[in-house]
């Protein structure tokens, strides 16, 4: 009920114990709290919050339009209602290295288990795009210094992920990954890698947990999980998936409303309502507010 019981200190244990392990972690990218709870409910190892799926949110593209007030706002509401770790995209930080440090003080209070940083140029592009920059290592560098001096609690998990592959090619990224975490980065997040020999080169060169990004319609093929632990990948992302699915939906329902006048054939479809109120726990709100009212001395 409200929210969730875990402090955020022992989510980010948590997460750090698991990727000591040997399993690999599937995180599907929440597009609301409802949506966070719901991926907890199914079994999932984390929860994503994207910048895509943010900006699409307010109805902006995803070329950096979004605040650090805003991602933090959503982030804490999403962090808050599941005991699952949640991992946060935090763009390049918004700014320069002192953006950085603030950015992750700020992600920290929201109650993040961990974030990640890219090497893009400010403001960044989405990262299945072409025409995409990224600044010089040396500026890329700093950035995750940054970000792991700025933390207070060192459990909080920093990656660094890296758009080299699409503007310089396989071994710039190699080499960049291994620069990042010789920074200080807890994880490396390649990113539009174009094969499993791609995933497993960087796996290979770097001591961190790997992170590989499963988004439809991008660069990446959509590799199964048994796939990418055979590459050496640790975590995986699906970061849209389920807006895209939530709104697919939408779309076919409003299709339905405006052909037919009426929902009727849409509603073998939707959630129901006593699923909804399973979902939101209802019956513990009403056992709360009994309790409350029917309390004698």
């Amino acid at each position: 009920m409200l929210h969730a019981t875990t402090p955020a200190y022992e989510k980010r244990a948590a997460l750090r114990r698991r990727l000591a392990g040997e399993d690999l972690l599937q995180l599907p990218g929440a597009f609301n709290p409802l949506s966070a709870r719901l991926i907890e409910e199914r079994g999932f190892d984390g929860v994503y919050i994207s910048g895509a799926v943010l900006s699409a949110d307010l109805g902006l593209p995803d070329i950096g339009l979004t605040t650090l007030s805003e991602v933090a706002a959503r982030s804490g509401q999403i962090a808050r209602v599941t005991e699952l770790p949640a991992l946060v995209d935090a763009d390049t930080g918004f700014g320069e290295p002192m953006n950085v440090a603030r950015t992750v003080q700020v992600l920290e209070d929201a109650g993040v288990a961990g974030l990640h940083i890219e090497d893009q140029v400010n403001p960044k592009r989405c990262g299945h795009l072409d025409g995409k920059q990224v600044v010089d290592e040396g500026t890329a560098l700093r950035r995750i210094r940054a970000a792991v001096d700025a933390r207070r609690d060192p459990g909080l998990l920093v990656v660094a992920r890296t758009d080299v592959r699409a503007v310089d090619g396989l071994d710039a990224a190699v080499d960049r990954a291994r620069a990042l975490v010789d920074s200080g980065a807890d994880a490396v997040f390649p990113e539009a890698m174009a094969s499993l020999e791609e995933f497993e080169a960087v796996a290979s060169a770097v001591d961190v947990p790997v992170l590989a990004n499963m988004t439809e319609f991008g660069k990446s093929e959509l590799f199964t999980t048994t796939q990418l632990a055979a590459a050496g990948v640790r975590m995986v992302i699906y970061p849209v998936s389920l807006l895209r699915l939530a709104m697919g939906a939408a779309e076919r329902g409003l299709d339905t409303l405006r052909r037919e006048g009426s929902l009727r054939e849409e509603v073998g479809a939707m959630q129901t309502r006593a699923r909804l109120y399973e979902l939101l726990d209802y019956s513990a709100y009403a056992h709360f507010d009994a309790d409350v009212y029917n309390f004698r001395l």
